[in-house]
């Protein structure tokens, strides 16, 4: 599959019935900041039904994009996706015009569709907040050794 820098749809040639398109954006449309939380892994991949109905262009499919994540827990490394399994969007086509630029309206729905607080798994344990191990791989004797008194005030008012 062919990577492409920008998803542009031929109007004027635009088959009546309406046509199938499929293919992958390059990572860069994304210009996702450089948090390194999220990090494209390869292009976003499209799977679209584009149709002239009338006045308006209805663009109806898939989207796909892989990430390289760390997780907001425990700051393990792991592969994520985000996916929108069912884009739809209707623009207004003008007279004269012959080519509309879907990349905009693609990457809006992927960032849209990006993970707010990416866990490598919803049983993620984290790190330890005294010693920063990870408890999902070994236990701290932290727990053990005793805990802070600063909080038994709050825990009578229950």
């Amino acid at each position: 599959m062919e990577t492409q820098a920008r998803l542009i749809v031929d109007v004027a040639r635009l088959d009546p019935g309406g046509e199938r398109y499929a293919g992958e954006l390059a990572a860069g449309v994304l210009d996702l900041s450089d948090s390194g939380i999220l990090t494209p892994a390869g292009g976003i991949v499209y799977d679209l039904f584009v149709q002239l109905l009338g006045p308006e262009l209805l663009v109806r499919g898939t989207l796909r994009q892989r990430l390289m994540c760390v997780c907001v827990r425990c700051a393990a490394d792991f592969e994520g996706e985000a996916a929108d399994g069912e884009f739809m969007t209707s623009i207004e086509i003008s007279d004269g015009i012959e080519f509309i630029d879907l990349t905009e309206e693609v990457r809006e729905a992927i960032i849209l569709a990006l993970p707010g607080y990416p866990v490598c798994r919803e049983d993620c344990k984290g790190l330890c907040m005294t010693c920063g191990v990870n408890l999902n791989q070994a236990t701290c004797a932290c727990h053990e050794a005793g805990h802070s008194d600063r909080w038994v005030a709050l825990d009578t008012l229950m």
